[in-house]
């Protein structure tokens, strides 16, 4: 929010609201991000590229320098066509005009939950990761990301076998209490996540866009379904678009949150690859369904067995390699006390975003004893956590 002067008030506005800003600045891409929210949190680094302090411009500079991604094919890679100092220039500009609070709001909303590292909101198997998503915008319910978790990755022209397949191991996956994790493209995604939803296993999807732009346009009531059983993640800000570059990259995320990683159908080149160089990299595994050897959609996937990946000839090869039998369970059981009414009420009202007390007293119907008593309980059985005045729920995988 402003006051009086125009400034931004920092109190009533949480750091994720800066961070939101941060990752939408032109030219910010997820190893930029994470270099500028390392050594500064978003707030400092919003106020000192504002306010033009010299420590935080050569911070900025230096981070634009490193810009990167890894693993992108040579026509993909992103480029700096501009010198570091114009490019630092537009974002002083661009971060003078846009407003934390306004963007916040938009946030809210658009029913999207930001998260950085810090949050405790963020999932523990991303904040652990390699190349954890400095901020992590997410739809849905976050807390799904518990428990064993299956990627299934292949080509969006798939064959009928290959459809067929993914559906068959995201249906049988979901019934045994296993999280589905995928892409929502369309083929081999698609049949995952559309099998994954008649089980009692969570799906778990992860965007090259904005989460307010559902690409492809095809999978919008996949996409919606997904949110309601399970989570949306996107490290790409509201109104991003799904360019080229974006997928490569949200790949890493598919990997890093997938405990086993199964290619049903890849041509010889293709994004599925990716996700696999991405998969050992995390020294993780990754299981093959064996195709045609006349197919070209198969092509790449056998030559993924030729070169030493386990095949996949039933669903219980994946759960032996999750370590889990074929009977329904799901690890990471919640382990904190069942919240009373109240509690349920506050948790209802604060979701997945921030708040303060005064503003979950607006949402509730609680007396303010009755509020601070229930946030007393909630902060002291892990289902909340306090960072100064602001609340957030806690995310059940960083319950120790």
């Amino acid at each position: 929010m402003a006051n009086a002067n125009g400034a931004i008030d920092e109190e009533s506005t949480p750091p994720e609201a800066y961070a939101a800003v941060l990752a939408a600045l032109p030219d910010v891409f997820p190893s930029t991000l994470a270099s500028l929210l390392c050594g500064f949190d978003a707030v400092t680094l919003w106020r000192g590229l504002v306010e033009g302090d010299r420590h935080v411009v050569a911070h900025a500079r230096a981070a634009l320098q490193g810009n990167r991604v890894d693993d992108f094919q040579d026509d993909e890679r992103p480029q700096i066509s501009e010198r570091v100092d114009v490019v630092v220039r537009r974002w002083q500009s661009v971060l003078r005009t846009e407003s934390p609070a306004d963007t916040w709001r938009r946030y809210r909303d658009a029913v999207v939950g930001v998260a950085t590292i810090d949050s405790a909101a963020y999932p523990a198997a991303l904040a652990t990761d390699i190349a954890a998503p400095a901020v992590l915008f997410h739809r849905g319910t976050i807390d799904v990301v518990a428990g064993p978790r299956v990627g299934i990755v292949g080509t969006r022209t798939c064959t009928r076998y290959g459809r067929d397949v993914a559906y068959d191991l995201g249906e049988r996956l979901s019934a045994a209490g296993v999280a589905v994790v995928s892409g929502l493209a369309t083929g081999i995604d698609a049949a995952a996540h559309s099998g994954a939803l008649h089980g009692a296993g969570p799906p778990i999807a992860v965007v090259g866009s904005g989460l307010d732009v559902v690409y492809p346009r095809a999978n919008r009531q996949l996409w919606a379904d997904v949110e309601e059983r399970g989570v949306v993640l996107s490290e790409s800000p509201l109104g991003a678009p799904p360019v080229g570059w974006r997928f490569p990259a949200r790949n890493r995320i598919i990997a890093a949150l997938s405990d086993v990683l199964v290619v049903v159908e890849s041509h010889k080149t293709g994004g599925s690859l990716i996700t696999v160089k991405q998969q050992a990299k995390r020294q993780k595994p990754t299981l093959v369904v064996p195709g045609p050897i006349l197919s070209p959609a198969s092509r790449g996937s056998n030559e993924l067995l030729r070169d030493g990946c386990a095949p996949v000839v039933d669903v219980d090869d994946v759960l032996v390699a999750l370590g889990l039998s074929g009977a329904p369970r799901r690890s990471a059981r919640e382990s904190r006390p069942a919240p009373d009414t109240r509690g349920q009420e506050v948790l209802a009202a604060i979701g997945w975003q921030p708040a303060t007390f005064d503003q979950l007293a607006q949402r509730s119907d609680l007396s303010l004893g009755e509020l601070a008593v229930a946030l007393d309980d909630l902060v002291r059985a892990r289902w909340l956590e306090q960072r100064g005045s602001w609340f957030e729920r806690v995310s059940r995988d960083r319950v120790s």
